[in-house]
């Protein structure tokens, strides 16, 4: 990585603040249902408390479209953040004004300020000027670990570092790493295991490592619009019609680089998409008219499994099937079981994959587990990410 990291600049006694990405699944009744994201943040948080910074942690929670929502605040993070470093974790619930610049003021080196939820003001996603200014006022070095917002033009991970010395921490420096080793040399036979719905913004990062890769398994929903393109008849499963020619384009780039792309043999199909439905497994020849597909097949799940077997590197992106209702759920959790099984480099390109993995206690099984999704696809996509772009290059 060609970027400055915390380890290359002094932080003793410095006022050190630190985007994070605390944007963790909570339960219904407000408790953090996996934290993950919390501990991928904590050996930057302990290496910054080791050596006598002052550390300020903003990051952001859901959605609150510039409001402040009690239910998405931050507080509960610190909470166990604080059980998890061992270290007492003040909270202050602004994240600029006097009041935080008071709580800056009296901190002693190694403690731990967490400030509240970025996204409680508009101005954090529009990337306001004078935001970032309010941001940068009360520290003096900006370290971003928050990979999984890299991909994004926001005040606290670009425009903040127009005011501040701005580095990489270590879990951004372990993704940009752990990534670029399926783009720079991956050990080969290399396989793509694609799933969830979207096409789009997985054809550039097919394009992007075309000259690298051996195999491409479809399933989850895109498997119906890559079935669709093959002329097959889907039934009633949602197709992204505008993916179609997309997903043509796919297989035409895959068979001119001989690389094999395999579809789902059978699927799981439906007709409704209630909490009591049943499905019945199929093959794909004999998709019933008002059938859904909503996972697949033993079939499938016995052919994928072989092809990932013989694979040296592997990287995995979106679920199988509908895996949030269980009775559809059994190919996703299929496939991270033989993953995690593999003598390869096992890759997990965050988002839903990577909460379903530690939901499954598999994520320890797994050579990387990336906290961010579209942050990852966009980097293997070959794109620039704005959070790295921004900090400051190595001499």
């Amino acid at each position: 990585m060609d970027r400055m990291t915390v380890r290359d600049v002094d932080v003793k006694g410095k006022r050190v603040l630190v985007r994070v990405d605390f944007n963790v699944p909570l339960n219904p009744n407000g408790s953090i249902s996996d934290d993950g994201r919390i501990r991928a943040a904590i050996p930057t948080l302990e290496y910054l408390v080791e050596q006598g910074a002052k550390v300020i942690i903003v990051s952001h929670l859901g959605r609150p479209d510039g409001k402040s929502i009690p239910s998405m605040s931050l507080e509960v993070t610190g909470e166990r953040l604080s059980e998890l470093i061992r270290h007492p974790v003040r909270f202050i619930d602004k994240c600029i004004g006097p009041e935080v610049e008071s709580g800056v003021n009296s901190m002693a080196d190694g403690d731990i300020l967490l400030l509240e939820n970025l996204r409680f003001h508009s101005e954090e996603e529009t990337n306001d000027p004078e935001f970032s200014a309010r941001l940068a006022r009360f520290a003096d070095i900006f370290v971003d670990d928050a990979f999984g917002t890299a991909h994004r033009k926001h005040a606290s991970i670009v425009g903040i570092t127009r005011h501040l010395p701005s580095v990489a921490g270590l879990l951004l420096e372990k993704e940009l790493n752990s990534l670029g080793h399926i783009l720079e040399k991956p050990v080969r036979p290399f396989c793509v295991l694609f799933g969830g719905a979207k096409i789009a913004d997985k054809v550039k990062l097919l394009e992007n490592v075309m000259d690298k890769v051996d195999v491409i398994l479809v399933g989850g929903g895109m498997a119906a619009t890559f079935l669709k393109a093959n002329n097959y008849i889907v039934g009633k499963s949602i197709v992204d019609e505008k993916g179609l020619e997309l997903a043509a384009k796919i297989m035409a780039k895959a068979a001119q680089h001989n690389i094999r792309l395999l579809l789902p043999r059978d699927v799981v199909v439906t007709g409704d998409l209630t909490p009591e439905a049943r499905g019945i497994c199929v093959q794909v020849e004999n998709i019933p008219p008002l059938g859904k597909i909503v996972d697949i097949g033993l079939l499938t799940i016995n052919q994928f499994t072989r092809e990932l077997e013989r694979c040296r590197t592997v990287f995995w992106n979106g679920p199988m099937g509908i895996y949030e209702m269980p009775q559809f759920s059994e190919g996703t959790k299929c496939m991270a079981d033989v993953i995690s099984r593999l003598h390869a480099t096992t890759i997990i390109g965050g988002g839903s994959t990577a909460e379903i993995v530690a939901e499954l206690k598999l994520a320890d099984k797994m050579s990387f587990v990336s906290t961010g999704g579209g942050a990852s696809m966009q980097y293997l996509s070959g794109e620039n990410l704005p959070g790295v772009e921004a900090l400051m290059r190595k001499l």
